[in-house]
């Protein structure tokens, strides 16, 4: 019951508050800040404290393979928006995130190689990422008053209903699921509706670049959460993901 209660609170308080940022800075820092573990982190710590360390540091090891299928979410939609619209760019972008992770279920590497991987992946996949201008002539249009509430109740059925599931699915499983990109592909396809496909490629750059400390919050969580503890594992890595997250901030704003 404590735990349902603190999946209640922290996750809706997480997006609410990431949410109201990023439309104060605009689409490449909200971009950036979505790159966070929003919805993972939780997850994973949810997992921790219902299922115990061990179940939690394979699942961590699912989540930091599930950013490579964020990176083919990100890359598909950031190309195909040229092209179509969001109302087919959506659908096509999400089926490349799941069959990335189809592709994954069977493949659990050691976790240091793992990292490496996703690093060497996501410095690739940024330098390929379309950088133009967004139109002169296109009107940004307001979010609508439900925008932030809506997030928070998406954001908090998802922890809630993946952690339940959670026994069922097994560490791997949740772990690969917990990246799915909710706000990516929220803000994606408000921002390619509204404001043209170049501005919502940027969004997904600054995604891109928040995944750095994404990979590394992860990475830092599956290799101490056994030996440290829950408490002193996930400070860590939000201590490094935080820290890793300054440094990207200038490269997301230019």
């Amino acid at each position: 019951m404590e735990t349902l209660l603190l999946k209640l609170v922290l996750t809706p308080l997480l997006i609410g508050l990431v949410s109201l940022a990023g439309r104060r800075w605009g689409p490449a820092v909200s971009g950036w800040l979505v790159g966070l573990p929003l919805t993972s982190g939780p997850v994973a710590l949810f997992l921790a404290l219902d299922q115990g360390t061990a179940f939690a540091a394979r699942a961590a090891v699912g989540i930091l393979a599930g950013a490579i299928a964020q990176v083919a979410f990100c890359l598909a939609y950031s190309r195909l928006a040229f092209r179509l619209s969001w109302q087919l760019t959506v659908p096509l972008s999400c089926g490349m995130y799941f069959a990335v992770v189809a592709a994954l279920v069977e493949v659990t590497p050691p976790l240091l190689p793992l990292y490496v991987a996703v690093i060497a992946l996501l410095a690739v996949t940024v330098a390929l990422m379309p950088r133009r201008k967004p139109a002169a002539t296109v009107v940004s249009r307001p979010a609508p008053w439900w925008d932030v509430p809506g997030r928070m109740l998406v954001a908090t059925s998802f922890v809630v209903t993946l952690t339940e599931l959670a026994p069922v699915l097994g560490p791997h499983l949740s772990g690969l699921l917990a990246p799915f990109p909710i706000y990516a592909t929220v803000l994606g396809a408000f921002t390619h509706r509204s404001e043209g496909a170049a501005a919502a490629a940027r969004l997904l750059r600054g995604v891109m670049l928040g995944l750095f400390s994404f990979a590394t919050f992860f990475a830092v969580v599956a290799a101490l959460v056994t030996r440290a503890g829950i408490a002193a594992a996930f400070v860590s890595a939000a201590v490094a993901a935080v820290a890793l997250q300054g440094l990207s901030l200038r490269a997301a704003r230019g």
